[in-house]
């Protein structure tokens, strides 16, 4: 709703608006309209802006035409995603819901420059996640998302339900699932034939002072910290690790500067990043197992 879907096309979509020369990948909006408390029914979703009150309609065709607007290189269907825990009844009517507004949004997708994944919902619930998987892949999608996991659940009861879904969808297309990025969650979803991961996780921690470390997490406002002169790790070779000792870091932090945050949170980002590089460089040389072992035994 800001700037708007029609401002960021006249100004050349997300990645010159942006002056961003990488892939973009857009969501539907549905997760973060549940938030909101809409009114839902099968033929979308009606909710309330945060910002003037308004009120706003969403359905499987506007969300692909405004995604379309946003110029994005990946475009998600917009689908219900239900909270856990949640009744059976609940979980199916999502399930539901997500498979037939997928079916509209594959048919009102119009841009072939632009992927269009589907998403596969089902709850926690092992049989419900294989067949949501299956109608999904019935429909004909360039990727698909897993949604619906990382909402509370613990990891032992979120592995099952993904490893469910992931046996139904093929293995030539993107699997991506959403809103996952702990590194544990990430080297587990990957030995399960995951490709693709969005988390908030690293920018959120990151604007509180704690960073991810080939250690494991180190709390930059510590006071032992105080005078110290190394960096974040001493393993990544990341510019703010290069460059910065945490002792000036959380000085920054002490004094309320916002650049203390921000250099928390793109060391994070780097940091996954760099994890996520010896993943595939771990497959191709065929030691992902013992990368998996190490990687569990810190964060596990």
């Amino acid at each position: 709703m800001r700037p708007g879907a029609e401002t960021v096309a006249a100004l050349g979509g997300l990645g010159r608006f942006a002056g961003w020369g990488g892939l973009t990948l857009t969501d539907s909006g549905g997760f973060q309209i549940f938030s909101l408390e809409p009114k839902v029914d099968d033929d979308g979703a009606t909710f309330r802006s945060t910002y003037d009150g308004s009120m706003h309609r969403f359905t499987p065709e506007s969300a692909v035409a405004t995604q379309e607007l946003l110029g994005a290189d990946i475009q998600m269907v917009l689908d219900v995603c239900a909270p856990l825990p949640s009744p059976p009844d609940v979980i199916r009517l999502a399930l539901d819901r997500t498979s037939a507004w997928a079916a509209r949004a594959h048919a009102a997708h119009q841009r072939p420059d632009q992927a269009l994944f589907g998403i596969v919902q089902g709850g926690l619930d092992e049989v419900l996640r294989a067949e949501s998987a299956q109608r999904t892949v019935e429909l004909g999608f360039d990727g698909y998302g897993i949604g619906g996991l990382s909402v509370g659940e613990t990891r032992a009861e979120m592995l099952p339900a993904l490893a469910a879904a992931i046996e139904h969808l093929p293995a030539d297309r993107p699997r991506y699932l959403m809103g996952v990025g702990d590194p544990a969650s990430l080297i587990e979803a990957v030995a399960l034939g995951v490709d693709q991961f969005d988390c908030v996780m690293q920018t959120r921690i990151g604007r509180h002072g704690t960073a991810l470390t080939s250690t494991g997490k180190v709390h930059v406002k510590n006071a032992k910290h105080i005078n110290s002169d190394q960096p974040i790790d001493a393993a990544c070779l990341c510019e703010v690790c290069q460059r910065h000792s945490m002792g000036y870091i959380r000085h920054l932090f002490q004094v309320g500067e916002p650049t203390g945050p921000r250099l928390v949170s793109l060391h994070n980002i780097a940091w996954t990043l760099q994890l996520m590089s010896d993943m595939r460089s771990a497959i191709a040389a065929g030691t992902f197992e013992a990368l998996r072992r190490h990687v569990l035994a810190v964060w596990g």
